[in-house]
């Protein structure tokens, strides 16, 4: 049975409605909740490329599940097919032209999902679990990239059980993005690694972390002018986002700002929380951060300015991601364990996933520096 039958486009131009979900502080924004949510926390999020002409959202789950819904216009989901591994899944892409999802757990595999005949096979292999999967497309080969546990990223053919190339790293790999031709891998003891992937994956530039304390996620972005990727945003446990460019014209071009932390209350006391992920606008090039303390914000880093805050919701915000056109942002509210096991009340936490029209929001803010 093929996932893309239908062909429901979703302009710029459409918004959603607003409908309403019971529970207070659930979904403060009132935003569109996607049926059907994973039973446990929600690691990752992935919006369809915009090759296919429906729009697709896949979530990978703590429940070892890796779900996939076909969101329609009108900001309803309908929910596809799912896949299983053996293990908590931590991260998931999409390949370039939309036809198969990569999904990695910590069963130590990735697994490529074709959603054309609903079929999995294993693809990559680590000694530990599997941290972060990307699929790279460049003109002269395609790969997938893996950063595992097990202190390696590796890059694989599909069509081959061992790894095209394997990289030995200083450190466990805890977050990593790529945007062709540049990749950005975070790891344990606050080490960066820049490579550039044109004719084959090479290191072009090493780096401690701008932010005094562990990273959680990165996301890289473009230059406005040529598209072509300049930099990344690092988070870090410690409600801080780093601005990096790979390099930066004026060393004053590389900045940080807090987020994520309560307004000091009596006795001047900050309550600080983790960023949890950050995504960068596909049109406007602005960027969206989630934490654990339940917020998201959006934020235009060009003008060093903050666009907006949602509500508080009732869980932390785990992960985040825009669709290919821009115009959905889409969240999910599950524990984080931030507040270790004490802090876990099964019966009240239950995963959502959320979407919300998200296009003006984003827009560039007119001040300027």
């Amino acid at each position: 049975m093929s996932l893309f039958s239908g062909n429901t486009s979703f302009g710029q131009a459409s918004l959603f409605g607003q409908n309403v979900v019971v529970g207070a502080n659930s979904n403060p924004m009132k935003d569109f909740e996607v049926v059907s949510p994973p039973d446990d926390s929600v690691s990752c999020i992935k919006f369809s490329p915009g090759t296919l002409p429906s729009t697709f959202l896949v979530a990978g789950s703590w429940d070892n599940n890796v779900r996939c819904w076909e969101v329609q216009q009108n900001g309803q989901t309908i929910p596809k097919a799912q896949q299983t591994h053996a293990g908590p899944v931590l991260d998931v892409d999409w390949s370039d032209d939309g036809t198969k999802v990569f999904m990695a757990s910590c069963d130590k595999t990735v697994k490529m999902w074709d959603l054309n005949s609903n079929q999995a096979m294993q693809v990559a292999q680590h000694d530990a679990p599997v941290k972060t999967v990307h699929w790279i497309k460049a003109p002269s080969y395609s790969c997938v990239m893996t950063g595992s546990w097990d202190k390696t990223l590796k890059f694989w053919d599909t069509r081959s059980s061992t790894p095209i190339l394997s990289i030995q790293l200083p450190e466990r790999v805890y977050c990593a993005d790529v945007k062709y031709p540049m990749a950005v891998v975070g790891v344990a003891g606050r080490a960066i690694i820049i490579y550039q992937l044109d004719a084959q994956p090479q290191e072009f530039k090493r780096m401690e972390s701008p932010l005094k304390y562990q990273h959680r996620c990165v996301s890289i972005f473009n230059d406005k002018k040529t598209e072509t990727p300049i930099g990344f945003a690092l988070g870090s446990i410690e409600g801080r986002v780093a601005i990096q460019y790979a390099n930066p014209t004026n060393p004053k071009d590389n900045f940080t700002f807090k987020c994520h932390r309560s307004n000091a209350s009596t006795g001047g006391i900050q309550d600080i929380y983790a960023v949890n992920d950050i995504s960068f606008h596909p049109v406007h090039g602005t960027l969206s951060t989630v934490g654990s303390d339940g917020r998201f914000s959006f934020w235009d880093k060009d003008a060093r300015t903050k666009l907006k805050t949602s509500e508080q919701f009732d869980l932390p915000i785990s992960c985040c991601c825009f669709n290919a056109q821009g115009n959905i942002f889409a969240y999910a509210s599950s524990y984080d364990w931030s507040k270790g096991h004490e802090g876990y009340e099964p019966q009240k936490m239950k995963p959502h996933i959320f979407m919300r029209s998200c296009f003006d929001e984003l827009k560039p803010s007119q001040k300027r520096n």
